[in-house]
């Protein structure tokens, strides 16, 4: 194995790859408040607007998995670069494009530079900092920097759209990422296992990124084509058989793409299923928050960013304080607090009005549920790397954000159903008349928020019975260990 970072440049090297994930997190959200603005000046149709966001989440969500491992065979640092010059290099073509297909195409290479890019700089942050306080500090540090992403990026896109122009939610992206392709030589050191066999897996890698990546597209299309469309059983059975096809394809390869003895570690697998549902449960609640205050409460885009920001500084704070409390009590504890305040706030959001106000509608449930989503995101992250060598890091990097993504992807789909649904009921309740309009959306985003909830008892459910006591105080230097018996 080649050396990580110098002792002294990690905390430097920990800021360069925290500030990478933070614009890729970022770039999900970013574009949403541009929409209106894009279509104007690009032409583009209503249908055709969300495939603006959807081709970037299509690409991110099935290549994750293939640039988690890419990291862990041709080197972290090589890879993390090649992955920030690639979406640097779509964002220019982006901020350039003058018709749909390129801006579309440019936001798909995008999502695949951050699925490259992503996964290795958490495998760095997890093989430049040991198992215990120092790891569980970094991934604090990480955990707030990308968790407040998705907030940030509705403000920032509000400010850029505002003042600068659509363009600039792109362009935002390319002085961040040249720079930090300049910096990372100096401040990372290379790492990969150089025991591990150098034979790449072709089949499984083709067989995993199309199944993700059709998966990715019928969840995120459901709720346009119809959950019974043939579409969209079509493509999820499709999805299915080339992940059975992927399933056999690795347990007959002599260098698998994705090693299954990984999960037999039941606290990764328990942390993946984990963040599935805290991703079903939270991606969807920035989406719905951002259509109550624009479409209900009457906030232009650039309000609507701006009150992001009490909700991405609890995130901060949040993170910041789960990583201590993990070093102090073990991570599953952190964990199931964070999603039992994802939970209530959850079902706090649910109980808006159409008449309601940001105060007492908005700004405290979203402090209870960011604060929830600090305290969820550190303790499942430094879970789904628990026990995990060095020459699988990139692997179990790619895990825990395809989880996220999948989860994301899935509650979305559901959630934007459901809400849709409880919507037409209402007008159809109404008679159509258009003054019944904001209330019957707010039923909608109601439904939806409660529903949300739901994903969170899940994943509340799933770190109870599959993440193991001893594991969860293994992160706990402070803390007794456990007794052999435990979990």
């Amino acid at each position: 194995m080649t050396s990580a970072a110098p002792r002294d440049r990690r905390w430097l090297a920990l800021a360069l790859l925290a500030m990478a994930q933070f614009v890729v997190v970022l770039d999900a959200s970013i574009v949403n408040v541009a929409l209106p603005s894009i279509g104007r000046a690009l032409d583009i149709s209503q249908e055709s607007l969300s495939w603006v966001v959807n081709a970037y989440v299509l690409t991110f969500g099935g290549f994750l998995l293939l640039g988690g491992r890419l990291a862990d065979l041709l080197g972290r640092r090589r890879v993390f670069m090649a992955g920030l010059i690639l979406f640097a290099a779509a964002s220019l073509v982006g901020g350039l494009a003058d018709s749909e297909a390129m801006l579309i195409a440019a936001r798909a290479v995008q999502g695949l530079g951050a699925a490259i890019l992503s996964p290795a700089a958490l495998s760095i942050v997890t093989t430049t900092f040991r198992e215990g306080a120092d790891r569980n500090k970094a991934l604090g540090i990480w955990g707030a920097v990308a968790g407040s992403g998705g907030a940030a990026g509705v403000l920032l896109g509000g400010v850029l759209t505002e003042y600068f122009g659509w363009e600039w939610v792109l362009f935002v992206n390319v002085p961040i990422g040249v720079i930090a392709a300049a910096l990372a030589p100096g401040l990372i050191g290379e790492s990969r296992d150089e025991e591990l066999e150098r034979s790449f897996d072709v089949a499984g890698a083709l067989s995993v990124t199309a199944g993700l990546s059709l998966l990715v597209y019928a969840l995120v299309d459901a709720s346009d084509a119809g959950w019974g469309s043939t579409q969209t059983l079509g493509l999820l059975a499709l999805s299915v058989v080339l992940l059975v096809v992927f399933v056999v394809v690795e347990l007959r390869a002599r260098v698998p793409l994705v090693p299954f003895a990984t999960f037999r570690r039941r606290t990764l697998t328990g942390s993946n299923v984990t963040a599935l549902m805290l991703g079903a449960a939270l991606f969807s609640m920035f989406f719905f928050i951002s259509l109550y205050m624009q479409q209900v409460l009457g906030f232009d885009a650039l309000e609507a960013g701006l009150a992001y920001l009490p909700l991405a500084i609890t995130i901060i704070l949040a993170a910041g304080a789960a990583s201590a409390l993990v070093t102090r009590l073990g991570f599953k504890p952190v964990l199931l607090g964070g999603l039992t305040l994802v939970a209530v706030g959850l079902v706090w959001f649910s109980q808006i009005s159409a008449g309601g106000s940001y105060v007492g509608d908005v700004l405290f449930p979203s402090i209870v549920a960011g604060a929830g989503l600090g305290f969820s995101f550190v303790p499942v992250t430094i879970g789904s790397q628990i026990g995990v060598g060095e020459d699988d890091a990139g692997l179990a990097s790619g895990l825990i954000n395809t989880a996220q993504q999948i989860g994301g992807a899935l509650g979305l789909a559901v959630l934007a159903t459901v809400a849709t649904s409880a919507t037409n009921d209402a007008m159809e309740q109404a008679r159509g008349a258009r003054a019944a309009l904001p209330g019957a959306l707010t039923d909608g985003f109601s439904a939806a928020f409660l529903v949300g909830a739901g994903f969170a008892v899940l994943g509340i459910l799933a770190a109870v019975t599959l993440i193991r006591e001893r594991d969860a105080r293994e992160a706990a230097p402070g803390a007794e260990v456990a007794t052999e018996g435990a979990g």
